[in-house]
Order: structure tokens, then C-alpha cells, then sequence
């Protein structure tokens, strides 16, 4: 299960370090989108750290994991983990590869239909649009200082039933993504909080081999 919401999460991640729109700073939220037009004008690559925590009915307590993230605009993602157990997610021409060795898994999942629900939810709308999909709240960060908090509460059938509210904690000074809480249905909920995040850095092509 956590396979299949994975694919989600690397898009909302793209998406809120990268998806940015011209708007009046009538609102916090529109504010924000202004601040990181040039980003999106200018992003190339990105690479972080990560600490990832899963919660679950079925865990007695939550699940971390540690890794790097890299990413090539548009599409090219990976995640290694490196953390309880190495393993990695590559996510590339619409395909999620999950190579766990110690499992013995080496498994490939078109995801072509839901980057492009991600896509027609997320990329390129302005925060009007936006706001046709979700209920948006923003303001100052209390548990990450020097951030603001963006929360998404989804409107439409089809986004709630994958995802009943996604959080974003976002720097100020860079508007980069600093964490993000994707909370679910069954209420289970994934946070991934990002460290050491550089723009555009030079990525050693063998990055995106597992």
C-alpha cells in the first residue's frame, strides 16, 4: 500500500517546489505563489535529504526511514533509502521502479494515469484554480520557524478518495519545501522533512541507477 501512495507524494513534492503562478498578494497563499515564480522559471535539478515517518492502525509505533532525494525536471525522480533498509523508488517515462534488495524485489508500475490526475489537479493553475479544488489555509508556521504552512483540504470526490489533506511547510527565505504531511482515507498519514536542499546542483547521471 505504502508503494502505491508513493508515486503521489513524489509529484506533490515536485509540485510544491516547482508549481508557481503569477498573483495579485491579495492573500497569504497568492503572496506566496508570487514569491517562488522565479524558482519555477529557473528550476532544474534538486537534491535533499529526507527523514520520512509513517504512521498506521497497523504499526505499534511509526515507521522511519532516512534517505537522499534527487530530481531532474520534468519527470525524473529517485529516492535512495538508505535507512532501516536500503532500498530505492526510481520514477522515470512514467514508470516507478522499487529495487529492495534485501527483499529480493525488483518491480516496475506504470503510474503514467495518476501523474497525469496529479497534473490536472496541481500543475500550472493559478491559486484561483487551485481553490477550486481545495480548501487552502496559509500562514506562519508555530512548529517550523522561519517556514510558512500551507494546508489543502481536497473539494472534489476523486482527489479525497487518495488523500484527505496535504500539508506543506515551505521556507520562507527560499519558498523550497521543507516538509510536507500527506494525511489518507483510512487515516494513515506519511511526513517527509527535507534537509541539505540545494536548486539546480550538477547530478551525477549514475544518481538514477538503483
Amino acid at each position: 500500500m505504502r508503494f502505491q501512495r508513493l508515486p503521489a507524494a513524489l509529484c506533490a513534492l515536485i509540485v510544491a517546489t516547482t508549481v508557481l503562478a503569477h498573483a495579485a498578494p491579495t492573500d497569504l497563499f497568492d503572496e506566496i505563489y508570487a514569491r517562488g515564480k522565479p524558482l519555477d522559471a529557473s528550476l532544474k535539478t534538486l537534491t535533499a535529504q529526507f527523514t520520512e515517518s509513517t504512521t498506521s492502525a497497523l504499526l505499534s509505533k511509526p515507521l522511519l526511514a532516512t534517505g537522499t532525494l534527487a530530481v531532474v525536471r520534468p519527470s525524473r525522480v529517485v529516492l535512495h533509502y538508505t535507512t532501516p533498509d536500503k532500498r530505492t523508488v526510481l520514477i522515470e517515462n512514467e514508470v516507478m521502479r522499487v529495487v529492495w534488495p534485501s527483499r529480493s524485489i525488483d518491480q516496475r508500475t506504470p503510474i503514467g494515469p495518476a501523474q497525469r490526475r496529479i497534473q490536472q489537479y496541481f500543475v500550472d493553475k493559478s491559486p484561483a484554480q487551485l481553490r477550486s479544488h481545495f480548501t487552502i489555509a496559509a500562514q506562519d508556521a508555530a512548529d517550523r520557524a522561519g517556514t510558512w504552512l500551507v494546508s489543502m483540504t481536497p473539494k472534489r470526490k476523486q482527489i479525497k478518495e487518495g488523500l484527505t489533506l496535504l500539508e506543506l511547510w515551505l521556507q520562507k527565505e527560499t519558498v523550497t519545501l521543507a516538509a510536507m504531511r500527506m494525511t489518507f482515507p483510512n487515516g494513515d498519514t506519511k511526513v517527509m522533512e527535507f534537509t541539505d536542499v540545494k536548486v539546480n546542483p550538477p547530478i551525477d547521471p549514475a544518481v538514477f541507477r538503483p
